[in-house]
């Protein structure tokens, strides 16, 4: 990796770099952005860039952490209230206005990374890896709590329940940035509601 900045001045270049890139590739897809245009946007030359990222790949791999941090730093008040099922509603309606207020344009900025990239090294491959599981353990651990205080059945494989929500979800993103419509999305996460349903403990 390159180097870390331990001044104010160093560490607001490597970021106005990594913003630079990051809105390039959300704007044009990583293939069409190249070093020569992070540097005309970020106001850099190439020995800074070199300086705070070892190449081209190491900065992709930048962004790509860089895009998770932002989309979980977004989400966790609302992930931190997902051991109920009012709070994992409120999570969902939170998820649906924002894809309304993006006009369903927007898709997923994780996914919509991953889609380019997870097949391209293993290093990349296992950053989106590992941006999904950080994505999901607030959930997993929501769903025990809803366990462990008898709203959800013991017997429920609460990993399973939360790989299908996240699937639900990206694929609900997916087809409403395809189809220009949040309807898409309301409809996957309604069968991710259902789901949940089917396991909770009936009300004394």
């Amino acid at each position: 990796m390159g180097h870390t900045p331990t001044t104010a001045r160093g560490r607001a270049t490597r970021e106005r770099i990594l913003d630079s890139a990051a809105d390039l590739i959300q704007r044009r897809g990583v293939a069409a952005v190249t070093l020569d245009d992070v540097e005309r946007a970020a106001g850099v030359g190439r020995s800074q860039l070199y300086h705070y990222f070892d190449d081209r790949d190491d900065l992709i791999r930048a962004v790509v952490h860089s895009t998770v941090d932002t989309v979980l730093a977004a989400q966790e008040p609302l992930l931190l209230e997902v051991n109920t099922l009012a709070g994992i509603d409120r999570w969902f309606d939170a998820i649906v206005a924002n894809g309304t207020r993006q006009d369903a344009v927007g898709g997923c900025a994780i996914g919509s990374l991953a889609s380019q990239l997870s097949g391209r090294d293993d290093l990349t491959r296992q950053a989106f890896v590992d941006a999904f599981a950080r994505w999901e353990a607030p959930l997993i651990a929501g769903l025990r709590r809803m366990q462990e205080s008898g709203e959800l059945r013991q017997d429920t494989d609460v990993t399973e329940l939360a790989d299908l929500t996240m699937a639900a979800i990206q694929g609900g993103l997916l087809l409403a940035q395809v189809r220009r419509t949040p309807d898409q999305l309301r409809l996957a996460l309604r069968g991710a509601r259902a789901a949940l349903e089917d396991v909770l403990n009936p009300l004394p």
